[in-house]
């Protein structure tokens, strides 16, 4: 492999919605653990959609972490590349985010600039309807087995990381500080704090409002 060959690996999601958050665990738990060369960039990608454009266009060799449902088994690990990441990634759409990160890819081809190569590396997940929730015990330990996929194949190209002797600290992170697994497990409301799925409060003022309003208009 060139010296110049540009590497990214990216990990996309959405951490508010449990197993949704499984592509940018990924991507901290490989920061934390590993060391790349400087040709190699990790990035937490989030659901910033076609923000990040230039980041994709700008690289040779991409990997993406990401919840995919395959409509597999939960907590399935399910690998593609090249031409079948895009239709992978819509095969059943969960979110916004897949919708954005699909648009990106579409657009990079569309410019001449699609990567290379591409490598996707997608979990089923096993719940999502879950607001403030982190990844499902089944999905997180999936995590290191996504990680030598992305070693493995980083590796077919000659670009070899190097293990840590210590784990690099959880606030040295490529994400969000406040967002770090432990404390974002750790400090979650129950549930009478912090509704999952709906606030049954708010859905009432709701149709407490939408009923006056019906009743002015008779």
């Amino acid at each position: 492999m060139r010296q110049s060959t540009r590497v990214l690996v990216l990990g996309i999601g959405n951490l508010l919605w449990a197993d949704e958050g499984f592509g940018v665990r990924a991507v901290e738990a490989l920061n934390r653990d590993y060391a790349f060369p400087d040709n190699v960039r990790l990035l937490d990608g989030g659901t910033q959609g076609l923000y990040l454009l230039d980041h994709i266009t700008s690289t040779d060799i991409l990997v993406v972490f990401d919840a995919v449902d395959y409509g597999l088994p939960p907590a399935t690990l399910k690998l593609a590349e090249n031409d079948d990441v895009p239709q992978f990634l819509g095969a059943k759409k969960m979110s916004l985010h897949q919708t954005g990160f699909q648009e990106v890819l579409a657009t990079a081809d569309l410019l001449g600039k699609l990567p290379e190569h591409l490598f996707l590396i997608g979990v089923q997940p096993v719940e999502l309807e879950d607001y403030g929730g982190s990844l499902r015990d089944e999905v997180k330990a999936q995590i290191p087995a996504a990680i030598e996929h992305a070693l493995t194949y980083l590796a077919r190209f000659g670009i070899d990381a190097q293990r840590r002797e210590t784990p690099l600290p959880e606030a040295e992170t490529i994400a969000c500080e406040r967002m770090v697994l432990s404390r974002y497990e750790d400090e979650r409301p129950d549930e009478d704090d912090a509704c999952r799925v709906g606030d049954d409060r708010v859905l009432a003022m709701a149709a407490t409002r939408v009923a006056a309003e019906r009743e002015g208009q008779r």
